[in-house]
């Protein structure tokens, strides 16, 4: 990392800057991950951008990274290949001499209701979504490693993974897109207890941001005044978990859209049961969990959508 004299720099910048960090961005080329790019850049980090080819949207993405002072670079292809995930770390390292951040925010959708969705509607999203996460994740997790065993001491990792509340939620048009996002989940607290030793810290977000994958979700945008779906503000928060002010925040999820973050509680026990004796009878399960379902609708579910009801 360039060193930097104290008397020109706060603390402030020197917990959230970036300068001398090499972070890599999925799904760069525009919306939400052009977004998280052009802030890790406007904080110093050298930038591997990353979309499934190279088109006039990348090339301006670039040109916006490269005219805040930052470096960049490009790998085309799908996160959902190997290939793909090997040459992001290869390139941030040749080019920029290491790995220190890793984004993973590439994805698609393929909304069917279950009844209507085919083998491919599923493989594909979950295909991008969660086995991309796990394959740059992999990498970078092995790349860490490496270096902290190489060095005897911690390294700077960060490992910021997108899920999305449909993780938490279950939409019922979204059974692929909601079970690769509760999967990304999941996969961030488990590279959170893995790699801590090693100085990585991984955490989530589930962002609400207008963007062309969520633009038949959300109303257009506002004529004026601040835009409070604009990913701008999420990539605000990336910024700060790649940065070393988050060295304390581990295996955490973040809601995160317009000036508003709120950290997300892990599943509580709503209610136990316990049989009377050592094992249930044939009709106790019946009899207790029935009636204490008698008076809830089936459209109740399991769901955080209570808890998360962040607009009130």
């Amino acid at each position: 990392m360039s060193e930097r004299s104290e008397s020109n720099t706060t603390a402030g910048e020197l917990e959230v800057g970036l300068s001398g960090r090499v972070a890599i961005v999925t799904g760069a080329g525009a919306g939400l991950g052009k977004a998280e790019a052009l802030a890790l850049a406007g904080a110093g980090a050298s930038v591997v951008v990353n979309d499934l080819s190279e088109n006039d949207a990348v090339a301006e993405t670039l040109a916006e990274i490269r005219a805040l002072g930052a470096k960049a670079e490009f790998v085309a292809g799908s996160i959902a290949e190997r290939s793909t995930a090997d040459a992001l770390i290869r390139t941030a390292n040749e080019a920029f001499g290491s790995v220190d951040i890793v984004v993973n925010n590439a994805g698609i959708t393929r909304d069917r209701m279950l009844f209507n969705m085919s083998d491919e509607d599923f493989d594909a999203v979950v295909a991008v979504h969660l086995r991309g996460h796990f394959l740059l994740s992999r990498n970078a997790a092995a790349y860490w490693r490496g270096k902290s065993k190489e060095a005897g001491a911690p390294v700077y990792g960060r490992l910021i993974n997108t899920s999305s509340e449909a993780g938490l939620l279950g939409p019922e048009g979204q059974a692929n897109y909601g079970a690769a996002k509760a999967g990304i989940t999941a996969l961030t607290l488990s590279a959170a207890r893995a790699l801590s030793r090693y100085g990585v810290r991984a955490n989530a977000i589930a962002p609400r941001a207008r963007t062309a994958m969520t633009e038949a979700v959300f109303s257009a945008a506002p004529d004026g005044g601040v835009d409070p779906l604009s990913p701008d503000h999420v990539a605000r928060l990336v910024a700060y978990l790649a940065s070393p002010a988050a060295d304390a925040v581990n295996g955490q999820l973040f809601v995160v859209y317009g000036p508003m973050v709120a950290l997300m509680a892990a599943p509580v026990v709503e209610r136990r049961f316990d049989a009377a004796g050592d094992q249930w009878g044939a009709g106790d399960l019946a009899a207790t969990l029935g009636g204490y379902f008698a008076d809830r609708p089936a459209t109740q579910t399991f769901s955080a959508s209570s808890l998360i009801d962040l607009d009130r």
